[in-house]
């Protein structure tokens, strides 16, 4: 593990990149600032999103302004009832003119893929994407092709509405970094939001290649994570599995199963990324912490006793939060920050 340094001259060039790629996909996409800040994460930190909000809260406009701003290649797929795998990762074509088979890529080739209403598609066909999340390939008869570098999904689902859809299983929605809430617009932003589709359309000026990406995500590796901040990941999640451990014994009945170690190297990644993206080469306690409940939410799985008394994962995180305090700022970073 690396020492804690002061902010070089390459973490600063990396923190002036970040500000004018967020500058740009800002002069587009009005508000939204927590959901923005937890996409550029899961970038840095080579994760995937899964996003929950209703219809119209410029999910898309905001994944696909970030690729136009780093020169990246951007597909969307529509889930619907009727697809089928290969829809996704694509199938081999028989042509008749030639007599040969010829391999047909999917939608999923893409630097950053857009998974929309992933919870209407059968298992299936979740399946075949949640796949390639992990593996980062795909094979189509016997023949293996590897997903472009970097490779980020994000898939969204609609919280009002339930028939008709198909819910993720808990098992395999684990494999997403984080689980993010998007919230309706201020008033103010609302406002603003009009009045920029009303008026001259504003387009994000790329600013960034998909090699400068890579080379963050690099760079983002080398942040250094303090031992105590390790275990101070390891504590929650664990609280998460054995709250009695952690004074928490009325919670136990209210959890069905915890979270499993992708959770705590998601912590550990994510506090990372953050850390860069705030201009600094070493993680504090708040990056970590902030990012608890996004880490967390998708993967406390509650029990019926949980749900018939109106509990949400939230609710509980922010309970173990309270019973396993974050550790004090390391003194090396102390002496940083002055």
């Amino acid at each position: 593990m690396t020492t804690p340094t002061a902010l070089p001259d390459t973490a600063a060039t990396t923190a002036e990149l970040m500000e004018q790629i967020l500058y740009q996909v800002k002069r587009v996409v009005v508000g939204q600032d927590r959901f923005l800040e937890r996409v550029m994460v899961a970038m840095l930190a080579g994760g995937h999103l899964l996003v929950e909000g209703v219809p119209g809260l410029a999910k898309t406009l905001t994944v696909k302004t970030l690729a136009e701003t780093m020169r990246g290649s951007f597909k969307r797929i529509q889930f619907t009832p009727d697809l089928v795998p290969a829809d996704l990762v694509g199938t081999r074509i028989y042509n008749q003119k030639t007599g040969d088979f010829s391999t047909s890529l999917g939608p999923v080739f893409a630097n950053l893929l857009l998974a929309d209403e992933i919870n209407r598609a059968p298992a299936k066909v979740q399946s075949a994407l949640l796949e390639v999340m992990q593996e980062r390939q795909v094979t189509i008869a016997g023949e293996t092709h590897r997903v472009p570098r970097p490779f980020l999904v994000m898939a969204t689902q609609n919280p009002i509405e339930t028939e008709g859809t198909y819910p993720l299983p808990e098992a395999q929605v684990d494999r997403f970094m984080m689980k993010v809430l998007v919230d309706y617009p201020t008033d103010d932003e609302e406002f603003v939001i009009v009045q920029r589709v009303i008026g001259e359309k504003l387009e994000a000026a790329p600013v960034a290649t998909i090699e400068q990406l890579a080379a963050l995500q690099a760079q983002s590796r080398q942040v250094y994570v303090d031992p105590s901040l390790i275990q101070y990941a390891v504590k929650l999640i664990s609280a998460t599995r054995d709250p009695e451990k952690f004074g928490l014994k009325d919670t136990r009945r209210f959890i069905t199963f915890g979270a499993s170690p992708r959770a705590t190297i998601g912590l550990a990644e994510g506090a990372r990324a953050l850390a860069m993206l705030r201009g600094r080469a070493y993680v504090l306690p708040e990056d970590m912490s902030d990012l608890v409940p996004d880490v967390l939410r998708h993967r406390v799985t509650l029990s019926y006793e949980g749900l018939s008394e109106g509990l949400t994962p939230d609710l509980l995180i922010e309970k173990i939060m309270r019973a396993v305090p974050a550790p004090p700022r390391p003194l090396e970073h102390d002496k940083l920050v002055a």
